[in-house]
């Protein structure tokens, strides 16, 4: 019997690192319906990279994917001027076999974060908040609130404990998987602890700070966070097939995802676990076609003013070599974007700049491989064959991950 301590379930660390995100678990929340599934082309599609590239994408996907353990990858890569390669392999479904599908809905774990601080970022477009406010402005009782700022907070750099690395914490939520948190209930297991460092001294990846920030755009708004990310991030981006779930709802087709995330640490099936706990941080679902048109959208500012967008992408280093962060967002090795990790599933959706080209990847299991993310590892290996120039995560050995 596999055996892992339920503790790595906190950790967070960017890229690298399970990053269980904070959902609040307000159960009146209106989404829209899920739309029948989409064709997508599962191969490379007419304009595709070429027979040699292609062959070498596959190759380098199945390695990574029978080496790490993963059950199902779905790739998607566009490079203007050279095509476009969409693979799904794998199984959705390890009891039925049933094979990966490229139409899939996912859950995309902290790269909601990219959504929440663009509809913190319109609001300050807006002229309703401001970066450098005090989050104490907002939302009382916060540890050292008064001198925490909304920048602070969407830059990782509060100081604030993450909640998610409350024992208790790991204890509630892997007892009872499916159960409703509200974000007041989930940044009262970090409250308790002391703030690790003085704001703004230094990086630390916390949920804390993006459960804050969705409850700054709630007051602020009026509306509840679902809805304003609808109005303002995904209507006007065209994002049809992303939503902000309310509880475990799932949309159809989606995979089955695995996690070693338990107190017993055995693998379990975590399709209809309660993303309610990750909220503003990560409880969002998108699908492939949606994280594709996204990619760009967040890393050129498309919804921002060009100074907001600006301050957003002004990123400073994490610790990690070759890694920087801004707003909500990241750059490595000249990417552009955010990756996702919530118990069973990972994401990467991420925008290179000096090519226009987009990477998308999503899998069915957050389970490390030699200490590290598989997205990750995919990632990398597929841009190392791809884009050679940028490789995703160049400089990271191990990761940090327990």
């Amino acid at each position: 019997m596999r055996r892992t301590h339920p503790r790595r379930l906190v950790a967070a660390a960017l890229l690298a690192a399970s990053v269980l995100a904070p959902i609040a678990a307000v159960p009146a929340t209106a989404v829209p319906a899920a739309e029948p599934a989409r064709h997508v082309t599962v191969g490379p599609t007419p304009d595709g990279l070429g027979p040699e590239l292609t062959a070498r994408l596959d190759r380098t996907i199945k390695k990574v994917r029978e080496q790490a353990g993963i059950p199902g990858v779905v790739v998607g890569l566009w490079m203007p001027g050279r095509g476009s390669y969409v693979r799904a392999t794998g199984v959705a479904d390890t009891a039925t076999g049933r094979p990966m599908s490229a139409d899939s809905y996912v859950r995309i774990g902290s790269e909601t974060k990219t959504f929440t601080v663009t509809a913190l970022l319109e609001l300050v477009d807006d002229g309703r908040v401001e970066l450098d406010d005090p989050i104490s402005a907002y939302v009382r009782g916060v540890p050292n609130g008064h001198r925490i700022t909304l920048r602070q907070l969407a830059g990782m750099r509060s100081g604030l404990f993450p909640y998610t690395a409350d024992a208790d914490f790991t204890q509630a939520l892997l007892s009872d998987p499916e159960r409703y948190f509200t974000p007041r209930e989930t940044l009262a297991y970090g409250f308790k602890h002391p703030n690790t460092f003085a704001p703004g001294t230094q990086f630390q990846y916390s949920n804390s700070n993006l459960v804050l920030l969705g409850l700054v755009i709630e007051k602020v708004s009026g509306r509840r966070l679902a809805d304003f990310i609808h109005e303002r991030v995904l209507g006007p981006a065209h994002l049809r097939h992303t939503l902000f779930p309310n509880g475990p709802r799932f949309p159809v087709p989606h995979p089955h995802g695995y996690t070693d995330q338990t107190l017993s640490g055995e693998t379990a099936d975590t399709t209809h676990w309660n993303p309610s706990w990750a909220w503003a941080a990560g409880a969002m679902i998108s699908d492939l076609h949606d994280l594709r048109r996204w990619a760009p959208i967040v890393a050129t500012g498309k919804l921002l003013s060009p100074e907001t967008q600006r301050q957003r992408l002004r990123t400073l280093p994490t610790g990690f070599p070759g890694t920087s962060y801004g707003l909500g967002i990241f750059k490595t090795n000249g990417w552009i974007g955010h990756n996702g990790s919530i118990p069973g599933y990972e994401t990467v959706t991420v925008y290179l700049p000096s090519k226009k080209a987009t990477l998308v990847i999503m899998i069915n299991t957050d389970i490390p491989y030699q200490g590290q993310e598989p997205s990750t590892l995919l990632a990398r290996a597929i841009t190392t064959v791809a884009t050679p120039d940028n490789i995703y995560d160049k400089d990271r050995a191990i990761s940090p991950r327990p």
